[in-house]
């Protein structure tokens, strides 16, 4: 397992770090099988922001949950940084997530009993990184997100935007070469859904991530270099 996830080194500006094929995912509900993607795929290359639109419950999030490798889809591929992640068991998947993948979701998602120093530092420390570089990197990320100020509050303490910038900080923790969101500000009054996306925009570009979303907002949308569709299952 080490050999394959040592070799899947950083890549260049440019380079597909996703890429996804004929991708289908079906459940079974009351017995009866529930086709929610059906085939189709794309390429996220670093440095790339895409869009995933489509109507709701078309499987946008499932989609999201299969590429973050979250869940498994029924049958396809899908590649990170040229690795075939159907090949691989689920401790070579939490490894390949923890290391490649940064998340932020619709609500922050916080652990409520820890401070937002705290909830940075989890995500390295379950990566073995040392508590004290562990603390000095949340440090830092809290005062990219303009949070630092808030690094000894509980989430309860914090308003709803300073929980999702602090969740943007969080999905940092590990420097992913990935990105993936869903609904990133669909929880927040206008004001704040603005701040926080300006705020993914910038550290996603400034670090040369790729970043894949989720939203219902074609005005955000319009601010991705491309945007992917979901109709009737097929991803496009």
């Amino acid at each position: 397992m080490a050999n394959i996830l040592n070799s899947l080194s950083k890549v260049a500006k440019g380079d597909v770090v996703l890429s996804v094929r004929d991708i289908k995912k079906t459940f079974v509900e009351g017995g009866q099988p529930l086709q929610i993607l059906r085939g189709g795929g794309f390429d996220l290359r670093r440095g790339e922001i895409i869009a995933l639109v489509g109507q709701s419950g078309s499987g946008k999030s499932t989609l999201l949950q299969c590429v973050g490798l979250l869940d498994r889809p029924t049958s396809g591929s899908i590649l990170i940084s040229g690795a075939a992640v159907q090949k691989m068991d689920d401790e070579m998947r939490t490894n390949l997530r923890r290391r490649k993948i940064g998340f932020v979701y619709q609500r922050h998602n916080l652990l409520s009993d820890f401070t937002a120093l705290e909830n940075v530092m989890l995500p390295m420390l379950a990566n073995h990184m040392d508590e004290a570089s562990a603390c000095a990197r949340a440090q830092k990320l809290l005062r990219a997100a303009s949070v630092a100020h808030r690094a000894c509050h509980l989430p309860g303490e914090m308003s709803g935007g300073e929980q999702q910038r602090t969740a943007v900080a969080r999905a940092l923790a590990n420097g992913p070469e990935i990105l993936l969101a869903d609904e990133p500000t669909g929880s927040l009054d206008p004001a704040h859904a603005t701040a926080v996306f300006e705020l993914l925009l910038d550290l996603v570009r400034k670090n040369k991530m790729a970043m894949l979303f989720v939203t219902h907002d074609m005005n955000l949308a319009a601010r991705a270099d491309r945007t992917i569709t979901i109709t009737d299952g097929i991803v496009h």
